[in-house]
């Protein structure tokens, strides 16, 4: 496939918003870690002094989970297969009442931060929020890579190392208030540069992307109510209920009250952004119904598409497009933020505090050291994702299968007292095991009903010719219309037709499921071996009820802390 081909080049005032952009968040940074007193313990610089209010946590929370990747990869969605991905806000609402009665309630109350995720997956993951945005944007508007992800990742680093939490909480609200609007301008060029909202609609009716409703129960389907909605909200409880970074907000609310209420003002969040990236999506659709850049060979990847039609209706307004790139990279400076904020505060909890006796004081300034490192390491972690290509989908698709299995450990911690660490690392390694197997072979077998929804280029009329290539050529030999391609995906689809091509979102229950399922059977059994030699001992002792009492014991105390936890 032939490179992107630049529609446009930044003017200055697009430089001068994204500057602006970044500048405002070193801003907040300065001022969080000034204000108050400043940072004087580990408490305010990691959970911000545990005295935020619901609102701003609320919008952090909806900034920390909509990263650069949703501003440009949802419309993306939206395009090729459909508006379907509306239902989303249904599995949100399931992820935020579980959540909210669930997991929140009790690590509001322990008050602890939990070690839930791999420091290396982390931090590659926080490389490549920073890469893959930076490079979709650059092959298409021509912006500078590597001095935006240089400057993103400083200025990153910077208020991260300086003002804390409260400063990663400060400035996702103003991050998020950029996404909105650069998607709002998007939207609002393109209904007037189009006609209107309702022809809008009306296109992508004809167009059948507005294919909301399906409720085939086929789990091998890639998209149905079912699999949108249920597994869907396995996948978001693995982000919400059981992630350091989004736990750690929780915890820094001043009470639980204020905790749930910004879980569920969090949501409504949640369903604007959501709703305004798949108009967007629309909105691309109906432009480019007759004339689709991906098939045409003007874009290399689905992910410039937005870019693509940033350029496209906005290079007249200097200034737009440069608001757009800005609102993408707010969602990589609120997901990267969180991420260095979070692995921060696992170290200094889980590596410093147990083994090394000091002051608050002291535990501060290590705490801002290991910020800067981190933000320093994530930078590093970018320019080696730049090195790996095409694995880039692969590693992310991965990374996302490790919340179900975890979903599933706690699940089994909370609701059964009787669970031991061995049932625990049996069943997380075996639904990880699954998880992990499902993933990587369906990566290597996508599912047969993923093909994309039909595409066009009959309108289309070239005035120029990137690359050279010739233009017949590259629609004969595009991935969606080369008959080899599907011939060859269609006999793939045979020969795994079944757990390989589970819908990817089945992957995230199925490995909660497993560990949950595996954990208890695994703590009974071994149960069952401790209350033998403990007979054994009380047999020793001339007690035979020596082994009961002390079990029973021992089931009381878990019981009463369970319930101690779930009171009010």
């Amino acid at each position: 496939m032939a490179a992107a081909h630049i529609v446009g080049t930044f003017a200055v005032w697009d430089y001068v918003v994204f500057a602006l952009m970044l500048l405002v968040s070193a801003a907040v940074g300065v001022y969080c870690a000034m204000s108050g007193g400043g940072q004087q313990s580990s408490q305010d610089f990691l959970m911000g002094g545990r005295k935020m209010t619901a609102v701003p946590v609320a919008l952090s929370l909806t900034a920390t989970f909509m990263s650069a990747i949703t501003v440009l990869a949802t419309p993306s969605e939206v395009y090729q297969y459909g508006a379907m991905f509306i239902l989303f806000t249904l599995s949100y609402s399931l992820m935020v009442f579980v959540t909210s009665e669930v997991f929140l309630p009790i690590f509001y109350r322990l008050g602890v931060t939990i070690s839930t995720r791999p420091f290396l997956k982390e931090v590659l993951y926080t490389g490549i929020v920073i890469y893959v945005p930076a490079l979709a944007l650059k092959q298409v508007t021509g912006f500078d890579l590597w001095g935006a992800v240089m400057s993103t990742g400083i200025v990153c680093t910077f208020y991260c190392s300086l003002g804390g939490l409260k400063a990663v909480v400060w400035t996702d609200v103003f991050q998020l208030a950029t996404m909105m609007a650069g998607f709002l301008v998007v939207i609002i060029r393109a209904v007037l540069l189009h006609g209107g909202f309702s022809v809008i609609i009306d296109d992508s009716q004809k167009g059948g992307r507005l294919n909301l409703w399906d409720f085939d129960p086929n789990p091998f389907k890639r998209h149905t109510f079912w699999t949108i909605t249920f597994g869907g909200a396995f996948v978001w409880i693995g982000i919400y209920g059981v992630s350091q970074a989004q736990v750690q907000r929780y915890v820094s609310c001043k009470s639980l009250n204020h905790a749930r209420t910004s879980l569920y003002l969090n949501l409504v969040g949640l369903w604007a952004i959501l709703l305004c990236a798949v108009f967007s999506g629309l909105c691309l659709y109906a432009i480019y119904q007759d004339c689709d850049p991906w098939t045409a060979g003007l874009i290399s990847a689905p992910d410039q598409l937005m870019p693509y039609l940033v350029m496209d209706i906005l290079r007249d307004y200097p200034g737009l497009p440069g608001l757009f790139v800005a609102a993408a990279f707010s969602g990589t400076l609120s997901t990267v933020s969180s991420s260095i904020n979070a692995l921060a505060a696992v170290t200094v909890e889980d590596l410093v505090k147990p083994y090394i006796s000091m002051s608050d004081r002291k535990l501060s300034w290590i705490s801002k050291g290991l910020s800067l490192f981190y933000g320093a390491v994530c930078i590093g972690m970018a320019a080696i994702a730049s090195l790996l290509g095409g694995l880039l989908e692969a590693a992310l698709s991965i990374f996302g299968i490790i919340g179900g299995p975890l979903v599933g450990l706690f699940s089994l911690g909370i609701f059964c007292p009787f669970a031991n660490s061995t049932g625990g690392l049996v069943g997380l390694f075996s639904g990880l095991g699954l998880s992990l197997w499902l993933g990587i072979w369906g990566q290597l077998y996508p599912p047969y009903h993923s093909e994309p929804l039909s595409l066009s280029t009959a309108g289309c009329n070239f005035t120029v010719n990137p690359g050279g290539q010739n233009w017949t050529q590259s629609l004969v030999h595009s991935p969606l219309t080369t008959k080899a391609a599907l011939e060859e995906k269609e006999y793939s689809a045979q020969l795994v037709d079944g757990w390989y091509s589970l819908s990817y979102l089945y992957f995230s229950p199925a490995g909660a499921i497993t560990v949950f399922a595996v954990g208890v059977i695994m703590s009974l059994l071994t149960g069952l071996l401790d209350l033998k030699k403990c007979r054994e001992i009380g047999l020793g002792t001339n007690n035979p009820a020596f082994c009961s009492s002390e079990l029973d014991l021992t089931q009381r105390k878990a019981e009463s802390n369970i319930s101690s936890i779930f009171s009010p």
